[in-house]
């Protein structure tokens, strides 16, 4: 069984936060696969069904992201899952607004969240998804720009990129992280440079 974490933070004051965009993942991959993600299990909401004709378990920490591996960890002792099962889902304020990357392993980059994950399994290898949502313009506070609701104006854009990062994940599931790479790295738009 696969094992799609999005990383988020719990309530209503967060859910439109540049933060949340794991979380808004996993809602748009309940969406279209009709898995309800409502039941409690190792501090997240979980649900389980099928996305490629895979078994596939989906789960929204409740912990804040800080803390997302004290529910990661558990949840992969008790069904008995590796890292190889594991499919991670954050925000990047590392990457330009709108630019995905998927990697087999790597350090957390300074997300708290992914820092979270990898202390708590004691290990990096395992298939992360990365959405880019710096806004391109300089910030004054990371912490505010994560936490503040995301702009009108960048709505539209932010859904499309978490459309991109749900079919990124179902490729990932039907074909293989070394497929959905080379099918869904990319930079943000207007950007040539190559990664």
């Amino acid at each position: 069984m696969f094992l799609v974490v999005g990383l988020g933070n719990p309530g209503a004051e967060y859910a439109d936060t540049p933060h949340n965009a794991g979380f808004m993942v996993v809602d748009r991959l309940s969406e279209m696969h009709g898995i309800r993600v409502n039941r409690k299990d190792s501090k997240a909401l979980v649900g389980v069904g099928e996305i490629a004709g895979k078994p596939v378990m989906l789960a929204k920490p409740q912990t804040f992201m800080n803390l997302s591996g004290t529910s990661v960890a558990p949840l992969m002792e008790k069904h008995g899952l590796g890292s190889a099962d594991l499919i991670a889902v954050w925000d990047e304020l590392n990457l330009p607004w709108g630019g995905l990357k998927i990697l087999k392993n790597g350090s957390a980059g300074g997300h708290n969240g992914a820092e979270s994950v990898i202390h708590s399994l004691g290990l990096r290898e395992f298939v992360r998804v990365r959405l880019g949502i710096h806004p391109g313009r300089p910030i004054l506070s990371g912490m505010e720009y994560l936490l503040a609701p995301v702009k009108r104006s960048q709505k539209k854009e932010l859904e499309e990129l978490v459309g991109l990062a749900a079919d990124s994940v179902v490729s990932i599931i039907a074909e293989g992280a070394e497929m959905a790479m080379t099918k869904f790295n990319r930079r943000a738009r207007g950007s040539n440079e190559e990664e």
